[in-house]
């Protein structure tokens, strides 16, 4: 051999090595997931459940995924901003976990078309853009039916973050299963346009207990409410969360959000090269919405009633929304029997029948 051919084939080979090295090493990279998040972990309720589902997702893959996390993000440019950094961050995937990240989300993606991106309880999606939503009206229903037999004041308070349709079905939920076993219910609503205020939370929940109120839900992050309830001596259900720290009261069960599953699915969708754009709207029949223990608080026979409408909704055989019911103001929504269709709770902007007072606009 000839002492050029061997160097030429020396310095192929060594090519070939190195390219080959490069490409282990290049596979060996974990894949960047960011998360931004609007509160904080210690929030006790929403930030905390998504955050305790990254870390079941990173258990579950270990060193195949790391993350990066970006707390206390305020709805709107700082949201664009901090999605961007994470972007910029190298994330590949990256979990935006309020409504109003929605249009930064969808401005963010435009700009960085190889990054995929996962919004929590929004509807925009685009290629590079998926969604995701729990049915929390479904666990409304449950702890509705605990709230109506619970009461002694017929009075029931609910906090209200924004007249968004996540908020109003719930409210909507709530007070229709309530009713279903005790008719003299009323709710009485609050509105104090944030999701995590906790003394905000806290007057709220005061102002409820002062008018008689006994039996109180939130729809907010903090366990302001809860201190609240428990100082009061009412009843009370742990938000997103299960909160159990005021078990056994309060607290007496709880709306629990699981967010792992999908974590961990997508996460693996990415890995598999199988990840596409969707929107899913996930419930208690998936795992996503968990109903928290039931306290010795609760009756026997109506603690087995609210597992057995939990049952039938996870198992399909009943749909929270089903008629007969009307609106608000009297006039027909569902037909005896009808089930309102996805579509129009995906929009709902309406009380029900017997609720007072009007939604914010």
């Amino acid at each position: 051999m000839k002492r050029r051919d061997f160097l030429a084939g020396t310095a192929a080979t060594g090519t070939v090595l190195a390219s080959g090295l490069a490409n282990r090493a290049m596979a060996a990279e974990p894949l960047k997931v960011g998360f931004i998040y609007l509160g904080v972990p210690g929030d006790g309720g929403w930030t905390y459940q998504h955050d305790q589902a990254r870390q079941k997702m990173l258990a579950h893959f270990g060193k195949a995924v790391e993350t990066k996390v970006i707390e206390n993000v305020p709805e709107g440019a700082d949201a664009e901003r901090s999605i961007t950094q994470l972007a910029l961050a190298g994330c590949k995937l990256i979990f935006t976990t309020s409504f109003g990240y929605m249009d930064p989300t969808i401005n963010v993606a435009k700009k960085f078309p190889n990054v995929k991106f996962e919004h929590c309880t929004g509807y925009k999606r685009a290629a590079n853009v998926s969604t995701y939503d729990a049915r929390f009206y479904e666990g409304r229903a449950v702890i509705g039916t605990i709230a109506g037999r619970m009461t002694k004041t017929n009075k029931i308070g609910y906090i209200a973050t924004f007249p968004i349709p996540e908020v109003v079905q719930g409210i909507n939920s709530a007070y229709i299963h309530a009713k279903k076993v005790n008719p003299n219910v009323e709710m009485k609503i609050i509105w104090v346009s944030t999701w995590f205020d906790p003394a905000k939370e806290a007057d709220a929940a005061q102002a409820m207990i002062d008018a008689g109120v006994d039996v109180l839900m939130q729809h907010t992050d903090s366990t302001a409410a809860m201190a609240k309830a428990k100082a009061a001596g009412i009843y009370a259900f742990g938000q997103s969360s299960d909160m159990i720290q005021y078990a056994p009261k309060p607290r007496i069960s709880s709306i629990i959000d699981n967010w792992a599953p999908y974590y961990i699915q997508r996460v693996q969708d990415v890995l598999d090269g199988k990840w596409k754009s969707e929107g899913v709207w996930m419930g208690i029949g998936s795992g996503v919405v968990e109903i928290g223990e039931i306290t010795d608080a609760v009756p026997a026979e109506v603690k087995a009633e609210a597992l057995a409408l939990k049952d039938k909704i996870a198992k399909g055989e009943y749909a929270p929304f089903t008629g007969p019911l009307n609106k608000q103001d009297g006039s027909p929504w569902l037909k005896a029997g009808e089930v309102a269709k996805d579509d129009v709770l995906s929009g709902l902007n309406f009380y029900v029948e017997g609720i007072q007072g009007k939604l914010p606009t």
